[in-house]
């Protein structure tokens, strides 16, 4: 069965700062693409980050590069997003996905993230 388990969303304070994780489980996860979307309330969902399958590449939104990093760790099947100076613009519901060119991608069920002024 296949799972993606987000965690370390919460409440924090403008500027301050937030680690999110995302545990895989039922595929093969270092040859999975993996990536960190948001949704916040009525708007669309949007990439965050993106890192390869050996994690030697990443890429980012502009709004967050110099802020967020995306990391992973595959021993442990785990992906992480490091949240750096997070804005009051930036509250929304953080969702891991795993994606393969050879079939079906994966999402996480999320995690919340609220920013305070």
């Amino acid at each position: 069965q296949v799972q993606l388990v987000e965690s370390g969303g919460g409440l924090v304070q403008t500027g301050e700062s937030l680690r999110l994780s995302c545990t895989a489980s039922g595929f093969t996860f270092s040859n999975y693409i993996m990536s960190w979307y948001r949704q916040a309330p009525g708007k669309e969902r949007e990439v965050v980050a993106v890192i390869t399958t050996n994690g030697h590449t990443t890429n980012y939104v502009p709004s967050v590069k110099g802020r967020f990093t995306i990391s992973r760790d595959n021993a442990k099947n785990t992906i992480y997003l490091q949240m750096n100076s997070l804005k009051v613009e930036e509250p929304a519901v953080y969702y891991c996905k795993a994606t393969v060119a050879t079939g079906p991608g994966y999402w996480g069920q999320g995690t919340q993230v609220t920013v305070s002024s």
